[in-house]
C-alpha cells in the first residue's frame, strides 16, 4: 500500500512547526528543544503495518501501528500526554486522514 515510503528521510524545513507546537500547548522550553533538533525519519511499511522511527541526538521515538486501527501513542516521557490516534489509507499517498485526539486535556488535534 504505502511501501514507496520505505526509507530514511532528513528534515529539510520546519515551516509553521512552532505554531503547531503552540496549538498543542507544549511549553516554551520543549518547543525550543524541538525546533533546535534536526531529526531523521525512518519509515518501514509492510502492507498496512507501519513503523515510523524519529531519530535525533536528543531522543529516538518509535511509532508502531496498523493503518485503519486506533492505537495509543504514549508521549508521557516527552510532554506528559497520551494520545488516541486513528489512521487511514489514502489512495494517492497510501496514508492520510490522520486524526489524533489528545486524552486528558480536552483538546483535539487533527493532522
Amino acid at each position: 500500500m504505502a511501501e514507496h515510503l520505505n526509507g530514511r528521510y532528513i528534515l529539510e524545513s520546519q515551516e509553521n512547526l512552532e505554531e503547531y507546537l503552540k496549538a498543542l500547548e507544549l511549553n516554551i522550553a520543549l518547543r525550543k528543544v524541538v525546533l533546535f533538533l534536526r531529526p531523521e525519519k525512518e519509515f518501514v511499511v509492510d502492507g498496512n503495518h507501519m513503523i515510523i522511527r524519529t531519530l535525533s541526538t536528543f531522543r529516538n521515538y518509535i511509532m508502531d501501528f496498523t493503518l485503519g486501527e486506533e492505537f495509543t501513542e504514549d508521549l508521557s516521557s516527552i510532554d506528559g500526554r497520551i494520545c488516541k490516534v486513528h489512521t487511514k489509507a489514502n489512495r494517492y499517498t497510501g496514508i492520510g486522514g490522520v486524526r489524533a485526539a489528545v486524552v486528558g486535556c480536552g483538546k483535539r488535534s487533527f493532522l
